[in-house]
């Protein structure tokens, strides 16, 4: 209580950001993390500079998001617009597959391969190579600005901005030909789109990996507050096995009754987001492991069983903590939650992969002519003009056979050819990766229904099995009573 007459004092309902300098540690899961970091940094960086060959008419770029023609490279597959359900497919499966991670083995995604976790870490080693690590840093942060502390922070930084640089430059490769965009970025002669996409990018590189850090995870990443959902008695996650370590003995001696945990603060000073595992699960926390490895060292030099802090399921702790035999992880992976969320995922990449095999690469869409619906010709028979669009998803030109499937009697030609060589077949040419227009006139006799449906047929004649038909109609002045 506040003395009598005077006014409380303002709770705050914010509290500033405690810097948070991760010591370096070496093992198990420290090198699994180097090891994740390289590959997704290699296939991030690489990738666009892959060639892949796909004939004259393509680009030669084995991963391209061509957003002038349109078009989605992947080494040998090929996207249309009309086929981003493909991408909705990933973008599903994705999903899926996140809910299965994280129900057998927790935030894994994020403590290894999310690009936050992934750029967070980098930036957090070039800091130790210029600061030193964690007491280097602490010391640094209390000392007087001089100039090597000054060159210190401008050599850190301006390594942050490259990296940030290199990263939003890599992302503008994957949106045209890298080689040419290099040149043109070089000697100014890129679009300005591009300058302003590696400059957003750079930035948000900069800031979210060299400042914010933890803080996307805590405060802009939806998924920590998911996760409880998708998390049960089974599932695999770093904990802190209090049976075990408490009550902590506050260093090296120990009494009889004292846990294994000696209070040294080791998996603490290792965590990357600044939090105590031994607290219990939390949802800041990432499960990058490191705790573990910290832990595991400092059993080892107090002589005490690893897996004072291991990854475990609640399940296992209970039967640990009460003598029983742990429960074997494959129990914990094949249940039947994760059964169906691997089933789901299984079942959409394989109707992904099967239409992907299965689709053709020719389509047809016709448009009929309303002003007017018919003419009607000098003999008595009727003409219907149409708008036929073939679009050869190729990256060759292909020799196509346009035919006319129903309306009896019925002949058409094109736009380019006279009205004298009408038939029930028509050879088109289709450039490659292009959508063409074709107008086509159709004659029948004038003595049928006011309406008939018809089918406008194109097929490769290159022996490909390609094909697709779209529905017509033929109209017909209404006969007089």
């Amino acid at each position: 209580m506040p003395p009598s007459g005077l006014p409380a004092a303002p709770r705050k309902l914010y509290a500033k950001r405690a810097d948070i300098f991760p010591r370096a540690i070496d093992g198990f899961y420290r090198r699994l993390k180097w090891l994740v970091m390289a590959v997704t940094l290699a296939i991030y960086y690489v990738t666009p500079w892959l060639r892949w060959d796909r004939g004259p008419y393509a680009p030669d770029q084995a991963v391209l998001v061509d957003l002038a023609h349109r078009r989605f490279y992947f080494f040998s597959i090929e996207i249309w617009p009309h086929e981003f359900y493909y991408v909705a497919g990933l973008l599903v499966m994705a999903g899926i597959g996140l809910f299965l991670v994280t129900t057998t083995v927790g935030r894994a995604w994020c403590g290894y391969a999310c690009p936050q976790t992934v750029w967070t870490d980098l930036f957090l080693h070039i800091e130790r190579a210029i600061d030193g690590d964690r007491n280097a840093q602490l010391r640094l942060k209390r000392a007087p600005w001089t100039a090597g502390k000054i060159g210190r922070r401008l050599l850190k930084h301006g390594s942050w901005l490259l990296v940030g640089l290199v990263t939003g430059g890599a992302w503008v490769f994957y949106f045209a030909d890298a080689p040419t965009l290099a040149h043109d970025l070089v000697t100014g002669q890129a679009a300005y789109v591009a300058y302003a996409t590696i400059a957003i990018l750079t930035a948000t590189t900069y800031v979210f990996g060299g400042f914010m850090r933890e803080q996307v995870c805590l405060y802009m990443c939806p998924w920590p507050r998911i996760q409880g959902a998708m998390l049960d008695e089974r599932s695999l996650i770093v904990t802190y096995k209090d049976w075990r370590g408490e009550p902590r003995s506050h260093g090296v001696k120990r009494s009889e009754d004292s846990g294994d945990c000696i209070d040294c603060q080791a998996c603490v000073q290792v965590c990357p987001v600044g939090i105590d595992i031994r607290d219990g699960a939390q949802f800041a926390c990432i499960t990058c492991a490191l705790c573990i490895d910290a832990c595991d060292q400092v059993m080892d030099k107090v002589g005490r069983p690893r897996g004072l802090i291991d990854y475990a399921t609640l399940e296992d702790c209970k039967a640990e903590a009460a003598g029983a035999p742990p429960v074997p992880v494959i129990r914990s992976l094949l249940r039947p939650r994760t059964l169906i969320y691997f089933g789901i995922w299984g079942a959409i990449g394989l109707t992904m992969i099967f239409a992907l095999g299965a689709r053709t690469r020719l389509d047809l869409a016709t448009a009929h002519d309303r002003n007017p619906l018919w003419v009607q010709l000098s003999d008595g028979d009727v003409r219907n003009a149409y708008t036929i669009k073939i679009r050869n998803m190729e990256s060759r030109p292909r020799t196509l056979q346009l035919t006319m499937d129903g309306l009896d009697r019925g002949v058409m030609w094109d736009s380019l050819s006279d009205a004298g060589a009408a038939g029930r077949t028509l050879s088109v040419t289709a450039a490659p990766d292009r959508v063409e227009e074709h107008r086509i006139y159709v004659r029948a006799p004038g003595d049928g229904p006011a309406t008939e449906d018809f089918h406008f047929t194109v097929a490769a004649t290159d022996g490909s099995p390609d094909r697709a038909a779209e529905e017509a109609r033929f109209d017909r002045p209404e006969k007089q009573p």
